[in-house]
């Protein structure tokens, strides 16, 4: 019993590395392309990218990304 609590343990732990790790490397990419929003506070951050995210434009590159993104993903398992 205490063998499945320490792999369901490590299992999780591994997801929640898995989502630091993405968000970590995601948030630099945004300091790279972006380098001017290193000196904002979290709230300004979030306000600024809440903005420019609900512009017309980016929902339509972010619903095109995820649909593309599904589209590689279903050719990978053999959907197509």
């Amino acid at each position: 019993m205490q063998r499945l609590k320490n792999r369901q343990a490590y299992l999780e732990s591994g997801s929640r590395k898995q989502r630091t790790h993405q968000l970590i490397t995601r948030g630099a990419a945004v300091e790279s392309i972006a380098p001017q929003t290193k000196g904002l506070t979290e709230t300004e951050f979030y306000s600024l990218m809440e903005s420019i995210l609900n512009l017309p434009q980016a929902e339509h590159f972010i619903r095109s990304a995820a649909e593309n993104h599904a589209r590689i993903s279903g050719q990978e398992k053999g959907g197509d």
